[in-house]
């Protein structure tokens, strides 16, 4: 189960942009920057096109409605429908007394006429007079139209096919989306490389961070030789900045750790010293006492307050063999190991315990076989005395105590003491394996402690390449400590 609350990053969605990565963005915008431009470029050049082949075509149709003066006709007046010198799909027609010439017609590739449709007759009628161009749907295809008034009093309509031009626009069209498609999978391609060559640095500096994340900081000596890449941490640039800034404070945490280091040093060393110097003195009162005792006759209150002495002495006593047992655990001294028979000594750890608290009910869970595992016996007692007298001091009398023993699939030992007491609240459960934490504020008990007890037993199954670990609600508390197995695990 995690230990901290902090929440776990969600996965990425394609639904939520704010989730992809900081290189797709780009690569995206870049994209979308391109089809905007091709865009918008492909729009004006259409239209630019599209007016230049007009103004050629309005030009053409001016040429072509000019005609010229029939053979034999003396007047001079123009014959546009004289098909000379005009393209093949030209419209030549005359309006008399708004009826069309029947000699109307387009043009064909032989030089003859193809007649109009009664569709084609009505539109050319209803053409304005006033020599401006217009487009319409014939019966051959889409047109320019000018029909223009003479002075003789008839119409004269000239009209051009529009397929040459909408073939020319289309080749435009097609040429643009291909140049665009083509540029979409360069950028796309390019964009890739060179953007993921650009962000480099910053998974560097995300390398390094989570490197550092997973350094356990809290405690003991640690060495920090985490850095940022030179590359990626040259200050003139943005991302370099910012790995510049991440040594620094690697740099400060680094020293600060040190610092730490240093003077948690000194004061185990002086502990250690202190409590090496205080045995003497100590078993010299512990002595003293039980001779005044043998020797002189007290009063009763002289009796009692000489008990007071002995009591508190030993306990002090007890409490300096602690810190003793732990500046030992600290310097990392090997301990000597054999073979322990787990299973019997659990048997006997409980017992001591049901004898000194007869008001709790002691419950036993041992497998069938023989347990054993590869340490030392005095501080494996120890570890067992400890939780069980932990259970003991800060629940209620009638609490179930059951200690359990059983061998897990990776062939690990487990030991667990159970109890379903009160609970420890949550925010202690986090320092509840501090040295000097006192559990008397949040479990009931009568009995005090020194706080060490739990340190003691972190320190020494640690020492045996174990871990424990405890889990703690209202109704049932449990400390399980995992220890390598002597043997294979039995299934």
């Amino acid at each position: 189960m995690p230990l901290s609350g902090v929440p776990r990053p969600t996965g990425r969605s394609w639904f939520k942009p704010s989730t992809w990565h900081l290189r797709t963005r780009l690569i995206l915008l870049s994209m979308a920057l391109l089809v905007a431009i091709s865009g918008a470029i492909g729009v004006v050049s259409y239209a630019s096109m599209d007016v230049v082949l007009t103004s050629q075509l309005d030009a053409q149709l001016k040429l072509a409605s000019r005609g010229r003066p029939p053979e034999g006709n003396p007047s001079g007046r123009p014959d546009p429908l004289d098909a000379r010198g005009q393209s093949v799909g030209t419209l030549n027609a005359r309006v008399i007394n708004g009826q069309v010439s029947s000699a109307a017609g387009f043009l064909s590739s032989d030089a003859t006429r193809i007649s109009l449709t009664s569709r084609d007759v009505a539109i050319l009628q209803a053409l304005p007079h006033d020599g401006v161009p217009v487009d319409r749907e014939l019966s051959n295809g889409d047109y320019r139209l000018m029909a223009t008034g003479t002075p003789y009093g008839d119409v004269v309509i000239t009209g051009l096919p529009l397929a040459t031009k909408k073939a020319t626009e289309g080749s435009l069209v097609l040429t643009m989306v291909l140049v665009s498609l083509g540029g979409l999978v360069l950028i796309g391609l390019v964009g890739t490389a060179l953007i993921r060559r650009t962000m480099r640095p910053l998974e560097q500096l995300s390398d390094v961070a989570t490197k550092v994340s997973k350094l356990p900081l809290d405690a003991g000596e640690v060495a920090l030789a985490v850095r940022v890449p030179p590359s990626a941490a040259h200050p003139t640039t943005e991302v370099g900045s910012v790995g510049h800034a991440l040594n620094l404070m690697l740099d400060n945490v680094s020293s600060a750790l040190e610092a730490r280091q240093r003077s948690e040093m000194k004061v185990r060393q002086f502990v250690a010293d202190a409590s090496h110097e205080l045995r003497t003195p100590l078993t010299a009162i512990r002595g003293y006492t039980e001779l005044m005792r043998m020797t002189e006759h007290l009063t009763e209150d002289g009796q009692k307050s000489l008990g007071r002495v002995q009591s508190q002495s030993e306990r002090m006593t007890a409490l300096v063999e602690d810190l003793l047992l732990l500046a030992r655990l600290d310097e990392g001294k090997a301990t000597e190991t054999t073979e322990v028979d787990l299973t019997q000594l659990v048997i006997e750890t409980v017992s001591d315990e049901k004898v000194m608290a007869p008001e709790h009910i002691w419950q036993l869970q041992l497998p069938h076989q023989p347990v054993t595992v590869r340490g030392d016996t005095t501080q494996l007692h120890q570890v067992l005395a400890n939780l069980l007298s932990n259970a003991r001091k800060h629940t209620p009398a009638g609490t179930t105590v059951t200690t359990g023993l059983m061998r897990s699939a990776d062939g690990s030992v487990v030991v667990t003491v159970t109890d379903d007491g009160p609970g420890i609240p949550a925010e202690f459960q986090g320092r509840i394996f501090s040295r000097f934490t006192r559990a008397d504020a949040a479990r009931s008990g009568s009995e005090g402690s020194s706080g060490l007890g739990l340190s003691i037993v972190e320190s020494i199954v640690m020492a045996h390449g174990g871990t424990v670990e405890l889990v703690s609600r209202p109704g049932r508390t449990e400390f399980a400590v995992r220890l390598p197995a002597a043997g294979p695990a039995v299934p």
